[in-house]
């Protein structure tokens, strides 16, 4: 048996880019299922391209059936492969934005959550800015932990992100953006509701379920959540929202956030004097990211905002 026989042509064409592309979005997002969305193609179609991907290569990328979704390890490996090709042809996409004026290509961004109702809005006046200024850039936008924007720009799989800054990593830069104070919050079903609020000690506090986030804080941040009697938890901000408006838990919010409840009435700040902190967001980006012409025109409408 010939040992080294060729699986792919000599030279890849966008139908078979095209197939790898799937196959990464598929294993990223877990599954057939999960990745419809993302691809915005029918599931049928998807298992079709993976049929084909499989064919071509003659190999088992992926498991699918009753007991779920699982990578083979040929699969992991052609997906750690196609990471590289696809990273590779971004790369050389950013370096033929830097050498063309016109700026044409995509910028992929990666925010933490529930940054858009505050009212400053520099994230979104220097997308504006930008779209004005160059009509034909695609713009991606990803909304993950801020520990998963880190790894993803230090991978290169995005250009730039805004995360909190509780830690700064030596392989990335940061431009300071926003100051966010968030506070101690109730909502109307809950007993501390029609109390003084002005007034709550944290023994009495401590009587109450609390719903604090699972996502990486600061030092003062974590003393302040300490006094709380934590029972839930949240890997983001509008799942904190969500059990505050059941009427069991109390817990913090960025005030940004809350307002809409609070025009409303249906949730109130706790001790607004004293439970509280503030929160510093960053823009990031990669030290040893090549020159890209788009990315350093969208940081220059940030630093205009």
């Amino acid at each position: 048996m010939n040992k080294n026989k060729t699986l792919l042509p000599r030279q890849l064409g966008d139908a078979h880019i095209r197939l790898l592309r799937i196959f990464k979005t598929v294993v990223e997002s877990g599954g057939f299922a999960a990745a419809e969305v993302d691809l915005n193609i029918s599931r049928p179609a998807i298992s079709i391209a993976i049929g084909e991907l499989e064919s071509l290569l003659k190999m088992k990328l992926c498991l699918r059936g009753r007991s779920g979704f699982s990578v083979t390890a040929q699969g992991e490996q052609v997906y750690q492969s196609a990471l590289q090709l696809l990273g590779s042809l971004e790369n050389f996409r950013a370096q033929m934005n830097a050498i063309n004026t016109d700026l044409v290509g995509e910028l992929n961004i990666g925010i933490t959550d529930n940054l858009v109702t505050i009212e400053q809005m520099r994230i979104t006046r220097a997308l504006s800015a930008l779209k004005h200024r160059a009509p034909q850039v695609q713009i991606n936008i990803s909304m993950l932990p801020p520990n998963d924007i880190e790894t993803a720009i230090l991978h290169g799989h995005l250009h730039i992100g805004v995360v909190p800054e509780f830690r700064t990593l030596p392989g990335l830069k940061y431009l300071p953006l926003y100051k966010e104070q968030s506070l101690l919050y109730c909502s109307e079903q809950h007993p501390l509701f029609k109390q003084d609020l002005h007034k709550i000690s944290d023994d009495a506090l401590a009587n109450y379920d609390a719903v604090v986030p699972s996502y990486p804080q600061s030092a003062d941040i974590k003393q302040q959540q300490k006094t709380l009697n934590a029972t839930a938890t949240s890997t983001d901000r509008e799942g904190i929202a969500f059990l505050i408006l059941t009427g069991r838990f109390i817990g913090f919010l960025p005030t940004h956030f809350a307002k809409r409840w609070t025009a409303q009435d249906k949730m109130r700040a706790i001790e607004y004097h004293q439970r509280k902190f503030t929160t510093n967001f960053s823009v990031i980006t990669s030290k040893s990211a090549r020159s890209n012409l788009i990315l350093e025109a969208y940081l220059a409408e940030l630093q205009k905002t």
